[in-house]
């Protein structure tokens, strides 16, 4: 038995953590945009760390459980409701056969994700189930979900997973906002901006734009300058790359960029805040902080030792029970 959508939102799709290990043959990593959220509630429901999730954009979408389940919910709050009964983010709730998953209101954040226990079955392609919407491989079909799909439970019951109501503290999640803070490191062409333009960048509040997809975020703001209007060999990018654009605006390019780009790379996002530019929308305002690879990594480091206490402490709840 299975999940199925009956209103499949404005932009629904299956996610893992990403593809990897071809982007020298030109195919992008896609996978869920904020993958801090898809890895805390895979582990909250004792799932394997890249087990399929669904992403949803908002307007979300509806869903009937056909079977009784266990899910949770997490990243951006769309007010959700089972069976008109609100229920909360970071939480294991248990799902009856019939009851209905909505999304009536959003609150903050962009992109929600539905875990299942198990995780959901999905077409593999290089390795990776995450939809390539570019290509139209993996995923289910290789697009977004629509009315009357079917989406089937894996039952890969490998792990041991939260009892229902258990949730997951405020210390792991991300602090989500409409204008955060983002710390970057130095791109290998930062110094081709003007002096000015470095103290620009740093300084100031950039907005979304309208223009933004999962491929990237075109940011409005003021202009920067380059040293040197000279083109650049393509080179490689990555997930959190800021490219400068020839009108001396940004690009942040996000889950599904292009592996390569002619455009300077003045920084890079620290992966621990991904989440947070990830969960923005248009209109929506990001500030950009300069730190080192040594604090970004230390960061994130310390973030991967609280998400492994989180799993030890649900391995030691269960032994209790």
């Amino acid at each position: 038995m299975s999940i199925l959508v009956t209103n499949g939102g404005l932009l629904t799709t299956i996610q893992d953590l990403g593809r990897y290990g071809f982007q020298s043959f030109g195919v992008n990593p896609c996978g869920a945009m904020d993958r801090h959220a898809t890895r805390l509630l895979n582990e909250l429901l004792g799932n394997e760390p890249n087990s399929a999730v669904i992403e949803m954009h908002f307007p979300a979408g509806e869903y009937l459980f056909e079977r009784s389940i266990q899910f949770a919910l997490g990243g951006a709050d769309f007010s959700a409701e089972l069976s008109q009964k609100r229920i909360s983010n970071w939480t294991a709730v248990q799902a009856s056969a019939g009851d209905i998953l909505s999304f009536p209101k959003r609150r903050i954040g962009s992109r929600a994700y539905i875990a299942v226990r198990g995780g959901v079955n999905a077409e593999s392609w290089l390795g990776s189930v995450s939809t390539s919407l570019q290509t139209g491989m993996a995923g289910f079909r290789g697009r977004k979900l629509k009315v009357g799909d079917r989406i089937s439970f894996a039952d890969n019951l490998s792990g041991l997973g939260a009892t229902t109501g258990q949730r997951i503290g405020c210390s792991l999640t991300p602090n989500y906002s409409v204008s955060p803070v983002v710390r970057v490191i130095r791109g290998p062409e930062f110094d081709a901006m003007t002096a000015k333009s470095q103290q620009t960048f740093l300084g100031k509040q950039y907005k979304i734009s309208h223009r933004s997809d999962r491929m990237g975020f075109r940011l409005e703001g003021p202009t920067l300058y380059k040293l040197s209007e000279s083109e650049m060999l393509s080179s490689g990018t990555t997930f959190g790359t800021v490219q400068l654009l020839n009108d001396g605006q940004m690009i942040v390019l996000m889950a599904d960029h292009q592996t390569t780009g002619g455009y300077p790379r003045i920084a890079t996002i620290a992966s621990v805040d991904l989440p947070l530019i990830a969960q923005l929308t248009a209109g929506d305002k990001v500030t950009f902080q300069m730190t080192s690879v040594d604090e970004a990594e230390r960061l994130l480091l310390d973030w991967e030792k609280s998400l492994a206490f989180l799993k030890q402490g649900l391995k030691f709840r269960q032994q209790r029970l």
